[in-house]
């Protein structure tokens, strides 16, 4: 449903409560849509943080599985030496 912007002051609860009834209402001057009324989710539930905790098991040994790549990281092929006077 379009309504144009002067209905939509003078009727505005009426099409809040067709928008929270599920009907799209868009709201228009000239002819022209300018805004639609929704209706707000509610709130979102607050999140649970842990809520995995104890479903899963590593059992990797993480150091020792990767400990060639992880050393290949930090070799140098030549060791810098400061220079002095």
């Amino acid at each position: 449903m379009q309504v144009n912007l002067h209905d939509a002051k003078t009727h505005l609860s009426r099409y809040v409560n067709q928008a929270l009834a599920g009907e799209e209402v868009v709201i228009a001057r000239a002819g022209k849509p300018l805004v639609r009324l929704v209706p707000l989710m509610g709130e979102p539930p607050p999140r649970r943080l842990g809520f995995l905790a104890g479903t899963a098991r590593v059992e990797a040994d993480l150091k020792r599985d990767f400990a060639a790549e992880i050393n290949a990281m930090f070799e140098l092929d030549e060791v810098p030496r400061p220079q002095g006077p």
